[in-house]
C-alpha cells in the first residue's frame, strides 16, 4: 500500500515570517534608492560571471573563477580534514593516557582560538615557513608541464599553489578539530557490548576497530559529516585575508575597482547560496540514506 504524503500546511506564523521578509526586503531598497541615490548597474555583472575570450569562446569571469576556487579549497580542505579528523577521533577514544591528551589538546586548542588568530598564526608561522622549508615552489615549477596543468585544473595555478595550500592546510586544521568530535561521538556511540564481545572474540584493537565498530559508527559519522563541509564551503571565505583567490577576495577585489557594492555583493551571497543549498539537499539525501541503513 501506497503512502500518501502530506502536503505541509501554511501557517499564520509562515505568511507572517514571509511579510516581514519582503517588508524588510523593500525597506532595503528603498533606503538604497531614495537615501543613497545609489546607481545600479546590473547589466555589468553578467561579463564577471561569463564572459568571452580573444577566440570568441566563454570562460569563466572574475566571480566564477572565484567560486571555482572555493570549490576546489572546500573539497581539498575537507579531504584533509577528515583524515586529521578521524586520526584524532581516534586517539580520543584510545585507552592510551597520551593520545587522549593528544587529541584533547588539539580539539581544545583549535575550538578555543578566534579562526582568524589561528588562520594568521598558521600561515605566517606553520605553513608558510614548511612550504618554504619543502621546497614546494621551486618542486611545482620544475614539474612536468602536463603536472602544472593538473594541478592547475584541481588546486590552483602554480604561480598561486603556495598561498592556495597554506590556506589548506590552515582550514583542514581547524575543520579537522570539529571533525575529530565527529568521530569521537561516532565510535563512543556503538554499545559497549559490542567492544567487549570483539574483545572476547580475541580480535586485535586493529581488528576491532575495523570489522566490529567503524561498520557501525559510520553511519552515524557519515550526516554530521556532510553538514561540516556546507561549513567548511562558508568558512573558506576566511582564506580571503591571505590573498587566496576564493570568491569572496574576488568579490573585494571586483568592488575595490568597479565601486558596484550592492550588485557585487548580492551576486557573491547569492553563488554561496546557491552552493550551499545544493549541498545542503545533497547532505539530505545521504542522510536519508544512513538512516534507512539503520532502520
Amino acid at each position: 500500500m501506497m503512502r500518501t504524503r502530506k502536503r505541509p500546511a501554511v501557517r499564520p506564523l509562515d505568511i507572517a515570517v514571509i511579510l516581514a521578509l519582503a517588508g524588510l526586503a523593500a525597506y532595503m531598497g528603498w533606503r538604497v534608492e531614495i537615501r543613497l541615490d545609489y546607481d545600479w548597474r546590473w547589466e555589468l555583472i553578467g561579463q564577471y560571471l561569463l564572459r568571452r575570450d580573444a577566440s570568441g569562446a566563454l570562460v569563466p569571469g572574475v566571480l566564477t573563477q572565484g567560486l571555482l576556487t572555493t570549490v576546489r579549497l572546500s573539497v581539498w580542505t575537507m579531504l584533509a580534514a577528515t583524515l586529521i579528523g578521524t586520526v584524532m577521533g581516534l586517539a580520543r577514544t584510545s585507552t592510551s593516557l597520551f593520545r587522549r591528551l593528544a587529541g584533547q589538546c588539539y580539539v581544545g586548542l583549535v575550538r578555543n582560538t578566534p579562526p582568524l588568530v589561528l588562520m594568521f598564526i598558521f600561515y605566517f608561522f606553520l605553513a608558510d615557513q614548511l612550504l618554504n622549508a619543502l621546497n614546494v615552489d621551486a618542486a611545482v615549477r620544475a614539474a612536468p608541464l602536463w603536472a602544472q596543468h593538473a594541478l592547475a585544473l584541481t588546486m590552483a595555478p602554480v604561480n598561486e599553489l603556495p598561498g592556495f595550500l597554506s590556506g589548506l592546510m590552515t582550514l583542514a586544521v581547524y575543520e579537522g578539530a570539529y571533525i575529530t568530535e565527529h568521530v569521537r561521538a561516532g565510535v563512543q556511540s556503538v554499545e559497549r557490548g559490542q567492544f567487549e564481545a570483539a574483545y572476547a572474540l580475541g580480535l586485535s584493537p586493529w581488528q576491532r576497530m575495523r570489522h566490529v565498530v567503524m561498520p557501525q559508527a559510520l553511519p552515524r559519522i557519515v550526516p554530521p559529516l556532510a553538514g561540516q563541509f556546507i561549513s567548511t564551503i562558508k568558512d573558506s571565505a576566511i582564506v580571503s585575508v591571505i590573498s587566496i583567490q576564493e570568491l569572496t577576495f574576488q568579490g573585494m577585489e571586483l568592488m575595490a575597482a568597479t565601486y558596484m557594492t550592492f550588485e557585487i555583493w548580492i551576486t557573491v551571497a547569492l553563488l554561496y547560496l546557491a552552493l550551499t543549498v545544493a549541498c545542503s539537499l545533497a547532505a539530505r539525501r545521504v542522510e536519508l540514506r544512513f538512516r534507512r541503513g539503520l532502520s
